[in-house]
């Protein structure tokens, strides 16, 4: 086998000619790699290129294997390299504390050859299809997570198709609620899940009526309590689902109508009772609504809707959401001209 192609086998033990025997049985079809105790062997454990098998002695002074083995497997960097234990401790309580501390094996000293050789095949085989079975397990879980965003964001188109006030709106307050999550989290993961619910928040306007929806006027107080309830349309809608973009989809269309001070609905709730997600969809939704002409209204100006909003602070929106709106002030204004309502909506 090519010199540079051989996986690599650490060998860990505090007697050099018990590493030069392990060394001899491996040395033609493995690299080698050694360590005279447990400290520079989690040193070499860690280091890139891993060792893709450990044969680790316990009866060595200072760090035995038994917590030399307990280090590996709490270090996520070595926690999957499979361990076996070869020592001259041969009680059978002694092999079943190695295997509850995670290693794969078991072999009592002194050793032989065609035995360790056989046994690190196996286990080399069953590490390299678990290595398989976890990349198909990844990928099965990124097409099911793309299934779902897809079915969010068809969910939202159909919101379109039923509201006049959607189209540009939802993208542009979908970017809003991205600067927001940007600049309160490193997580960059979480502000794109903001990024891609966002859009789900009036899903629910789909079950009100189009004379109410569409109405150009003002709504009396029977229209106004029917649209009340589109949140729980929406929830409705979206149903319930342990899956992060899901409850983030449903947490906004619940939530996105709830106010600070609890005065809003549809279940009153106060301060930080309300999901973060709804809280910042708040701002952001408010923001272009109201800077938006609509056939109902004119737009207003940037000036004028911040400093509504700013009134409504600690009132209408969550104080520091609303600061931090401030900040990212410069890039909202220049997402808000990239989309404005007589541009194409790609």
């Amino acid at each position: 086998m090519v010199g540079e192609n051989r996986k690599t086998i650490l060998v860990v033990d505090d007697a050099p000619e018990n590493i030069d025997v392990l060394s001899g049985i491996l040395s033609d079809t493995f690299k080698v790699k050694a360590a005279l105790n447990g400290e520079r062997a989690l040193v070499i454990a860690a280091k890139e290129p891993k060792p893709v098998l450990i044969l680790l002695d316990i009866m060595m002074p200072g760090m035995d294997g038994y917590a030399v083995c307990r280090r590996l497997k709490q270090n996520p960097a070595t926690a999957d390299i499979p361990v076996i234990f070869v020592t001259a401790k041969n009680q059978d309580e002694d092999e079943q504390q190695g295997l509850r501390l995670g290693a794969v094996d078991y072999l009592t000293k002194p050793i032989r050859p065609a035995i360790v050789l056989a046994r690190i095949r196996t286990h080399l085989a069953l590490y390299d299809q678990n290595l398989a079975l976890a990349q198909k397990v990844r990928e099965r879980t990124a097409e099911l997570s793309e299934t779902r965003l897809q079915i969010i964001q068809r969910l939202g188109r159909a919101a379109e198709y039923k509201d006049n006030e959607t189209g540009p709106h939802v993208i542009r307050m979908s970017h809003y609620s991205r600067l927001i999550a940007e600049a309160l989290s490193d997580n960059r993961d979480w502000a794109d899940l903001i990024f891609n619910a966002a859009p789900m928040h009036d899903i629910g306007k789909i079950g009100i009526p189009d004379r109410i929806l569409l109405k150009p006027g003002k709504l009396d107080a029977e229209e106004w309590r029917i649209m009340k309830q589109h949140p729980e349309f929406g929830a409705e809608i979206i149903g319930d689902h342990p899956s992060d973009i899901i409850k983030t989809s449903r947490e906004i269309a619940l939530g996105h109508h709830e106010k600070w001070d609890g005065s809003g609905y549809p279940r009153g709730l106060k301060g930080e009772a309300i999901p973060l997600s709804a809280r910042i969809i708040a701002v952001a939704d408010v923001f272009d609504a109201l800077t938006t002409a609509r056939p109902y209204k004119k737009a207003w100006s940037v000036e004028e809707t911040l400093n509504y909003m700013n009134q409504g602070s600690g009132r209408h929106f969550d104080p520091k959401l609303l600061a931090v709106f401030h900040q990212v002030l410069d890039k909202v204004l220049k997402i808000k001209a990239r989309y404005a309502e007589h541009q194409p909506e790609s």
